[in-house]
């Protein structure tokens, strides 16, 4: 008999629509939280009225238009956080080599 388990069953594993909807959420209380509207975001940041619009419903949006909602929402550096973290490749090394 053979055994299979799911490890998100032990391991906190964050899926891509997770993450999405985790940015989608972030992105939008900190709009409501500097009091700007979508219209003023399209205005200030120079991404359209429906790309914001979709974004906040469905979370697509190209690179550069987040990347310009960021810098008109004042959080520009937070993507200098990406891609820092280097991969585990041995959990040996990981534990030991500290």
């Amino acid at each position: 008999m053979e055994n299979k388990f799911d490890i998100s069953q032990f391991v906190d594993v964050l899926t891509e629509q997770q993450a999405i909807c985790n940015l989608v959420n972030r992105y939008i209380k900190r709009r409501k939280l500097m009091k700007i509207t979508q219209k003023q975001l399209s205005k200030k940041s120079g991404v359209s009225y429906g790309s914001i619009r979709r974004f906040e419903t469905t979370g697509d949006i190209s690179l550069m238009s987040l990347i310009k909602i960021a810098s008109a929402l004042e959080c520009l550096e937070d993507f200098e956080h990406l891609f820092n973290k280097m991969p585990i490749k041995d959990l040996k090394e990981f534990f030991y080599d500290k």
